[in-house]
């Protein structure tokens, strides 16, 4: 074997079905060693798309996803990828190709230190200098993307180390690798602060997402009956149906859901994770806040709780709920507030307006998708709708980034959820704004036979911002731009193309793009005035007389 055919077979080792990328002349030897692999190399289109899609493999499965790029630019083009996979706690490897470390008979051309790059924007960034090594460190590699908190990591192979003759070896097995559960102390000081309370709330935050802990924090919600609220990349952590939920922290203050929060005397914060835009919760006269979390809290101005339970979060709820099972009378004390808050968040989702307003947007796409369907947000304004009006009622069925929250993701995580679950409906909701920085991804979606639907929310505008910009009273300038129709823009790449032309239409056409297969493209005008209506001038108006701050 080579280094590169090494490298393939502690892929293979790993369980690395598939990788994604786009190769430049540094990794043919990879490439290689991939041809005559049971790996399959999925060609993308750029390489910030395939890193997107590397960390959806991540965040959906809890093993990491591997993507590929050549040197230099290519290399570059993973970084946004990489940030988005570090914020998000996704675990992900990145292969990227060199110039050679013996010798560089083309000068500096290309060559970037990308390691340095990436150092910051991952858990691990390494050069493999030598053949021998590449077991060692594939394996390491995968560790520390995978263990929490998760995460990418990076790995440069120069070509002359790829090419290079290997030693006879083998890869470093597999073995299984048990987290520890809270100590006795700390569930019993946990318990008892529970039981203590008067108004308990729990709060669901990003690392409740994990795949593994859907069952057991389900079954801590409906044993203990306490009512829950989420945080957005929170949202979906728990199975439907428990009649506790309390709602989405879709903004950090003010909003309905914050009448309980701000009546609670005690949150059970369980996987909070201080990179995700918070929900205010401390402060003198507060709740107490009590952190359940694989690792201790990282303390902000805008969270320091007073007590942590730390450990395999699975396996410590159910010990916290055996102590507490049957013994908390008031655990319920704050569910007369769900009707309200809930009612209030799902007012005029049946307007029959043209554009559409974002609520009835978010119902029809609720309509259409069943139980185990999974829509996958890219970054823009109807993000907020989504994460405040989408009830899920499956784990992890609403995909959402709001840690580096950036644009372009929503139809690379789509195309990786489609492949995890070919089954299932899958709707990737963009922005035109978004849609179009990586829109050149749906050449990849129909070669490679995908079945899924692109809902684009079109207002012709970077949204979010706009409406930030007249929130902060700014005249509106320098956020429109111009958008190709999209119809044809679809059927140029192979794929179906629909526009909604009515208040009623978006149901049956995205109903139509389903049942008929493969990737359909669907282009929906929104009404985004409903942004000002709703988000500023009504929570203020609540606000004011609920005697709170704006």
């Amino acid at each position: 074997m080579n280094g590169a055919e090494l490298l393939v077979s502690a892929l293979e080792n790993e369980g690395v079905k598939q990788i994604f990328g786009v190769p430049g002349e540094e990794n043919l030897d990879v490439v290689e060693a991939l041809r005559r692999s049971t790996i399959k190399l999925v060609v993308t289109r750029h390489e910030q798309a395939a890193a997107f899609i590397a960390a959806t493999h991540g965040r959906l499965t809890g093993e990491a996803g591997v993507c590929l790029s050549t040197l230099g630019p290519g290399a570059l083009n993973l970084t946004t990828g990489a940030a988005y996979a570090q914020l998000g706690a996704m675990p992900m490897v990145m292969i990227t190709g060199q110039k050679g470390v013996l010798s560089r008979k083309q000068a500096r051309f290309q060559v970037v230190d990308v390691v340095s790059t990436m150092t910051p924007l991952t858990k691990m960034a390494h050069q493999i200098v030598s053949p021998a090594t590449i077991p060692s460190i594939v394996r390491e590699a995968f560790r520390v993307a995978q263990q929490e908190r998760p995460g990418p990591v990076h790995l440069e192979l120069p070509e002359d180390i790829a090419a290079e003759t290997a030693p006879a070896m083998s890869p470093v097995p597999l073995h299984p690798v048990a987290l520890p559960v809270a100590p006795p102390a700390a569930l019993d000081r946990a318990a008892e602060l529970i039981l203590k309370a008067e108004r308990p709330l729990v709060m669901l935050g990003a690392a409740a997402s994990r795949p593994r802990l859907a069952a057991a924090l389900s079954d801590f919600v409906r044993r203990l009956q306490i009512p829950f609220f989420n945080t957005q990349m929170g949202k979906g952590a728990v199975t439907g149906g428990s009649g506790l939920y309390m709602g989405t922290a879709a903004l950090s203050e003010r909003d309905y859901v914050h009448q309980a929060i701000d009546r609670a005397d005690l949150i059970v914060s369980i996987g909070h994770d201080t990179v995700e835009k918070p929900p205010f919760l401390m402060g003198p006269g507060g709740p107490k806040v009590l952190h359940v979390g694989y690792l201790p809290a990282a303390v902000e101005e805008v969270y320091f709780p007073h007590a942590e339970l730390i450990g395999d979060v699975g396996p410590s709820l159910a010990l916290l709920a055996d102590r507490l099972d049957g013994k908390l009378p008031r655990a319920g004390a704050l569910l007369p507030l769900r009707e309200q808050i809930l009612a209030r968040i799902g007012d005029r989702a049946e307007e029959s307006r043209y554009p559409l307003t974002p609520q009835r947007i978010v119902h029809d796409v609720r309509q259409v998708m069943p139980e185990d369907g999974i829509v996958c947000l890219d970054n823009g304004m109807y993000k907020i709708w989504f994460a405040r009006n989408y009830r899920t009622r499956i784990a992890n069925t609403l995909l959402l980034d709001n840690a580096l929250a950036t644009m372009g993701a929503g139809l690379p995580s789509a195309m990786m959820a489609t492949m995890l679950y070919p089954t299932r409906r899958v709707l990737a909701v963009c922005g035109d704004g978004g849609f179009m920085m990586n829109a050149q991804e749906l050449e990849t979606a129909v070669r490679l036979g995908l079945n899924l639907v692109v809902l684009i929310v079109q207002d012709n505008a970077y949204g979010m911002i706009r409406w930030k910009q007249a929130a902060d009273g700014f005249p509106d300038f320098g956020m429109t731009f111009g958008n190709p129709d999209f119809v044809a823009f679809a059927e140029a790449h192979g794929a179906g193309g629909s526009r909604v032309e009515s208040a009623d239409g978006l149901a049956p056409t995205l109903d139509a793009a389903f049942a008929g297969g493969g990737v359909h493209l669907v282009a929906v005008p929104v009404d985004y005035s409903e942004n000002t209506r709703v988000l500023i001038d009504e929570l203020q108006a609540y606000a004011s007389k609920s005697g709170k701050q704006s």
